[in-house]
């Protein structure tokens, strides 16, 4: 296998993560419910989210993704690798429609459609 191939994994990798974590993340906190209106409550009801083993792993799921990002950008230039986050929008998209049953407008479906033109555009320049 060609070895630019494994460096890809890298912006794999942190795209993994971070459509984990934010997933993992709405999840979670869906299940705890409105925030608060009163300022001292609101910090509490935040601070509980960090004893949440799941929220827990949301978070160190951003720290993978930082490291790979960091891997990533030892292999490629910024403006190349960059582009390929925008995948993320295509992810979550999808699968919070799929697991959280949220709304996949027409809207929705083309403004994720002209981010994919754009990331390829921006991949290829």
């Amino acid at each position: 296998m060609n070895p630019r191939f494994y460096n890809y994994l890298y912006i794999a990798a942190t795209i993994g993560f971070t459509v984990y974590g934010q997933l993992i993340l709405k999840w979670r906190i869906s299940k705890f419910g409105a925030l608060p209106v009163n300022g001292y409550e609101k910090i509490k009801f935040l601070i509980s989210f960090l004893f949440d083993p799941a929220i827990f792993s949301g978070f160190a799921a951003a720290f993978l993704a930082s490291l790979c990002w960091m891997a990533a950008m030892t292999k490629f230039d910024l403006s190349h690798a960059y582009p390929f986050m925008s995948l993320n929008f295509v992810v979550v998209l999808l699968l919070s429609a799929w697991i959280f049953s949220e709304p996949l407008s027409f809207q929705r479906v083309l403004g994720v459609s002209i981010i994919v033109i754009g990331t390829v555009v921006a991949a290829r320049g």
